[in-house]
This record gives structure tokens, C-alpha cells and sequence, in this order.
């Protein structure tokens, strides 16, 4: 295939061309003149060396009337899409009223119970970028380029050219409602978890037999509620179909509101779950080091909450 390509050198000059495109829609050098406000003697100059440049007459002159030859009425037309497509290409982008977007790709449940609740505080920061989140369960591709940064729950392998950072330790609590912990004669001892119905999160990296050999007592454990992301098992709990064992990161809003109660308090085992990831090519980009910044700030501030009220 040929190298279409041209220099800027084998180019009409943007100006002439727009001369151009408003005689040949006018039909009138005077008219031409008017909409962009010059002088007819200014618009005819233009025309003549645009003709000069391509080397081919364009108009029929006659009086005042500027009348196409066929190859300006061919050129005219080709000349009037490609303005057509400036104008809306420009419409469009200015339309969007930021200046980069940043593609965020996130496990599901961190993305519902911590990322969403703050993505207005990151844009209330940074205006001019617009935060697009995508949520799933696998990792994302980010040599693609679809996304620009990866929030994935586990521990992640090394690979070449891919940065990891990881999040703080997040403590592992159980939590039920409310009244819940009021039934069953209460919930003050690990050993009274076995009065109340389990609820599995089956993906987790900590689970309810880790927490059972931990604090040395014995649960049934195959029965209750279970399901394949945090967020599900957190509003289960919520509504009082049993108790839970997930991060004390995920359910600050429901420990807030009263939805939820750390029945046995809020320190637990302590693990590295979560973890920023991006390409160390593009780690440096103003949008993506933007949001490690304030990730990192996030999180940080969340360090030092005053602790959720338990019972």
C-alpha cells in the first residue's frame, strides 16, 4: 500500500481553504466576505492563490457571482465534509469537558463497598479527569491500554513491566445486625458463634475454618449462606440472615449507619488483600499518579477514623 502521507508544505493553507468552502456555499465572493468579516479584495486574493497552489482554475468568474468549475464543485464537496467532520470532532470533544480519562478496573466488591462511596471526592479534587469504573472478577489487561489501573483482591505474581502496591493490612472482623446479636442470648464470645447461621464468602482469602482453628471453636460448616462476592455476604448479614467474617475496610458505611455491629470488636487478623496495579511504563502519567496520590491518601484517612461504635 502506498504511504498516503502528505507534508504540511503539500498542503493549502488552512485559511485559504476556509475562504474557499464559504465561496463555494455562498456562491459569492461578496457574501464570503461578509460571514467572515474581510475585505471581497482579501477573499479574491485568497482564491486566486489557492488556484495558483493547486494549479487549476476552481471558480468561473462572472460579476460578483463566483460560479464553480467542475473540478471546484468536486473539490468544494470533499473540502466541505472534511469541515463538517472538524466541526463535530470538535463539538464532541469539547462536549466531554475533561481533559483526560482515567479507565479504572476493580474487583467487584471493593468497588461497590469503598471505591464508589468516594469517587465524588476524587472528582471534586480533580475536575478535569474523568473517572470511568469497570468492575468484575477477573484481572484486566492493562498492556491493552483499556484500562489504566487494576485494583485486584489476592496475592498477584510478578511480571515484567507491571507495578504492584499494595494496600494496608485490612482487619478481618465478624458482623451481623443488630438485632441478630440481640437474639440467641447475645454475642460477646467467640464460642457463641455457633449459635447463629454462617455466612460463607467462598472467594475470601480468610474464612470462617481459619477463624474457627484461630480462636478454637467448632462451627458447622456446611450450613448457611453462600455466595462469591463480599458484597453480597455483607448485605446478607445486614438484613439478619446470619453473620458474616469479611474486611473492616468494606463495611464502613454499614458500621456507620447501624446496619451492621462488630459484635466481638473491631480488631481481627490482619491481611494484605487488596492491590493497586498499573504498567511501571505509564507510572508517571499525570492522571494515573494523580490517583495513586490520593489512593494512597484515602486510605491513609481511613487509617486514622475514629473507630465504628460495637455494642
Amino acid at each position: 500500500m502506498e504511504n498516503e502521507s502528505v507534508s504540511a508544505s503539500e498542503l493549502p493553507s488552512l485559511r485559504s481553504l476556509q475562504v474557499f468552502e464559504a465561496v463555494a456555499r455562498l456562491g459569492s465572493f461578496g457574501q464570503a466576505a461578509e460571514e467572515l468579516r474581510i475585505s471581497p479584495s482579501a477573499v479574491s486574493h485568497q482564491m486566486a492563490a489557492l488556484e495558483t497552489e493547486l494549479g487549476i482554475s476552481i471558480f468561473h468568474r462572472s460579476g460578483r457571482s463566483a460560479v464553480l468549475t467542475d473540478a471546484g464543485r468536486a473539490y468544494a464537496e470533499e473540502i466541505s465534509i472534511s469541515f463538517q467532520r472538524i466541526k463535530s470532532a470538535t463539538r464532541n470533544f469539547t462536549a466531554k469537558g475533561k481533559s483526560d480519562i482515567l479507565n479504572i478496573h476493580s474487583v467487584v466488591s471493593l468497588a461497590a463497598q469503598w471505591l464508589m462511596p468516594r469517587m465524588a471526592r476524587f472528582g471534586t479534587r480533580y475536575p478535569d479527569i474523568d473517572l470511568r469504573l469497570h468492575a468484575s472478577g477477573e484481572p484486566a489487561e492493562l498492556r491493552t491500554g483499556t484500562m489504566d489501573i487494576d485494583i485486584r483482591y489476592g496475592t498477584q505474581p510478578n511480571e515484567v513491566g507491571i507495578a504492584v502496591e499494595p494496600f494496608p493490612p485490612e482487619p478481618i472482623v465478624v458482623l451481623c445486625s443488630p438485632a441478630l446479636a440481640r437474639s440467641h442470648n447475645g454475642f460477646r464470645f467467640p464460642k457463641d458463634a455457633s449459635k447463629f447461621p454462617l455466612i460463607h464468602s467462598e472467594v475470601n482469602l480468610y474464612r470462617w475454618q481459619d477463624w474457627a482453628n484461630d480462636n478454637g471453636v467448632r462451627l458447622d460448616m456446611d450450613r448457611g449462606l453462600r455466595f462469591n462476592r463480599s458484597f453480597m455476604s455483607i448485605n446478607a448479614a445486614a438484613d439478619g440472615l446470619g453473620i458474616c467474617l469479611e474486611s473492616l475496610m468494606l463495611v464502613q458505611q454499614e458500621l456507620t449507619s447501624g446496619r451492621l455491629i462488630a459484635p466481638l470488636g473491631i480488631e481481627g487478623p490482619r491481611l494484605s488483600c487488596h492491590s493497586l496495579v498499573y504498567l511501571r511504563s505509564r507510572s508517571r502519567t499525570p492522571k494515573i499518579a494523580l490517583f495513586r496520590q490520593w489512593i494512597e491518601e484515602a486510605l491513609k484517612q481511613d487509617a486514622v477514623l475514629p473507630p465504628p461504635a460495637t455494642p
